[in-house]
C-alpha cells in the first residue's frame, strides 16, 4: 500500500500517495528519536504498536464526534488517512505537572493541573519548536482567531476523552501532543496519538508507559509498548 508516490517522511512515518486525491497512506516505520533528533534507533514492532494504537484511538474519537483525518487501517503499520493541510502548530495538553513544564517554570513533577494547561508551539525543529502565545500565532498568520478557538475546544474534549478510556485501564494520561490540519475549510485532528506522543503513567505505581522510558533509559521501552497495546486494544 505504500507503492504511491512518497509525499512526506518525519522522524517515524511516511506518508505515500493513495489512489484518490484527498487521501493518502500513513506509514509508521520502527523508528525511534527523542532530543530533536539526537537520540535514535530502530526497534522492531515499534511501528505496529503506534499504528494499531493511533488508528484505535482516532476512531473512539471519531465515534465522539471529533473529525480526525483517520478513514481505515490498511495493515498493522498503515492507515489511510484524509490529506489535511496541515497546521504547523504542536498542540500539548497538560493534566499533571511533568517534562519541560517542570523543567522550565517553578512546577513540582506530579502537580495536577485544574484546569489543565494548553501549551502550542511553533512545530519547526530548526527553531526548536518555540513556544507561541495567541498573538503571535495569529500574526503569522497560521490560523484565524475563530480556528484558534475550535483547537482548543476540540483540545479540550480530546483530553476529557482521552482520559475517561485510559482510567478504565489504570493509566494516568499525564500530557500529549496533537497537531490539526485543514479538510474541506474545516479544522480536523490529523498525525498520530501514540505512546510517542503522550506522557503515561501507570495510575497504580507512576510507571511510565511511554516514550520517556527511550528518552531516559528507564527500561525495555518496547516491553512498555506492548503493555500499553494490549490495555488498550485487548
Amino acid at each position: 500500500m505504500n507503492s504511491g508516490e512518497l509525499l512526506y517522511s518525519g522522524k517515524a512515518k511516511s506518508i505515500y500517495a493513495a489512489e484518490g486525491d484527498d487521501e493518502a497512506i500513513m506509514v509508521f516505520r520502527d523508528d525511534i528519536t527523542a532530543f530533536d533528533g539526537g537520540k535514535k534507533d530502530t526497534l522492531s514492532r515499534k511501528g505496529s504498536f503506534n499504528s494499531r494504537v493511533s488508528g484505535f484511538l482516532f476512531d473512539y474519537l471519531g465515534k465522539a464526534g471529533i473529525k480526525t483525518h483517520f478513514v481505515e487501517m490498511v495493515n498493522d503499520t498503515s492507515m489511510r488517512v484524509r490529506r489535511l493541510e496541515m497546521i504547523p502548530l504542536e498542540v500539548i495538553v497538560r493534566n499533571i505537572a511533568a517534562g519541560s513544564l517542570v523543567r522550565n517554570y517553578p512546577f513540582r513533577e506530579g502537580t495536577p493541573l485544574s484546569p489543565p494547561i494548553i501549551v502550542m508551539d511553533y512545530k519547526d525543529d530548526a527553531r526548536h519548536d518555540p513556544m507561541l502565545n495567541d498573538d503571535i500565532i495569529l500574526a503569522l498568520g497560521l490560523v484565524n482567531a475563530d480556528e484558534l478557538e475550535t483547537i482548543r475546544q476540540m483540545a479540550r474534549k480530546i483530553n476529557d476523552l482521552l482520559i475517561a478510556l485510559f482510567d478504565e485501564v489504570g493509566i494516568t494520561l499525564v500530557d500529549f501532543k496533537i497537531e490539526f490540519g485543514r479538510y474541506n475549510g474545516e479544522i480536523y485532528l490529523g498525525d498520530e496519538i501514540s505512546m510517542d506522543s503522550m506522557r503515561l503513567w501507570d495510575t497504580s505505581t507512576g510507571e511510565s508507559l511511554d516514550k520517556d522510558v527511550y528518552r531516559f533509559e528507564k527500561g525495555d521501552v518496547m516491553d512498555v509498548y506492548r503493555r500499553v497495546a494490549e490495555k488498550i486494544l485487548d
